[in-house]
């Protein structure tokens, strides 16, 4: 299996997710981000890292 083969639908699937929220609620995405602007570096990053784990867990649970 080549590695576009996995990567490229991988991408467009994350693409689909990210804008979806903008297109189903853009100003819950706004509020949203307003109050993540308030929030310190911490709590930010602990989310970004609890994601990036879990996406790679699922990836490399699905993939195998």
């Amino acid at each position: 299996m080549n590695a576009l083969d996995l990567l490229l639908p991988a991408l467009g699937l994350a693409l689909f997710l990210e804008g979806l929220p903008w297109f189903v609620s853009p100003n819950g995405v706004r509020k949203t981000m307003a109050m993540m602007l308030t929030l310190d570096e911490l709590p930010l990053r602990v989310l970004g890292l609890a994601m990036m784990a879990g996406g790679l867990a699922l990836a490399w649970w699905t993939v195998g």
